[in-house]
C-alpha cells in the first residue's frame, strides 16, 4: 500500500512544477494561438502603493475554443514556437460578449 503511494507522489510534484497563470484573453487571430494578458499587482518598493503592471503572454490553444474576454489558465511547457512557451490549461470564465457572438452565430 504505501508503494504506490510512494509512486504517486512524485509524478504528483512534477505535473505541479509548471508555473501557471490567470489572465484575460486578449487576441485570438492567430491559429490554435491565443494572446493572454496577466494582470500583476505589487507595491512600490519606496513608496509602498500598489502598482499594476501587465504583461502579454503566448499560449497555445489546440481546439481554438477561446474567445477574446475570457478568463483563462494557462501553464508552462516547453517551447512551442518563437514565442509560444505557454499552453492553455481551463477556461476559467467565459465571457458574456463571446456568449452573444456565439448566439448570433448559431441564429444564421
Amino acid at each position: 500500500m504505501a508503494a504506490t503511494e510512494a509512486t504517486q507522489a512524485p509524478a504528483a510534484e512534477a505535473a505541479s512544477r509548471r508555473n501557471e497563470k490567470v489572465g484575460n484573453v486578449v487576441s485570438t487571430k492567430m491559429q490554435k494561438t491565443i494572446v493572454v494578458e496577466v494582470e500583476m499587482r505589487k507595491a512600490h518598493p519606496k513608496y509602498k502603493r500598489i502598482v499594476k503592471s501587465s504583461k502579454k503572454f503566448y499560449a497555445h490553444d489546440e481546439q481554438n475554443s477561446a474567445r477574446v474576454g475570457d478568463v483563462v489558465r494557462i501553464r508552462e511547457t516547453r517551447p512551442l514556437s518563437k514565442l509560444k512557451r505557454w499552453s492553455l490549461e481551463e477556461i476559467v470564465r467565459r465571457s458574456n460578449l463571446s456568449q452573444a457572438e456565439d448566439v448570433a452565430e448559431q441564429a444564421v
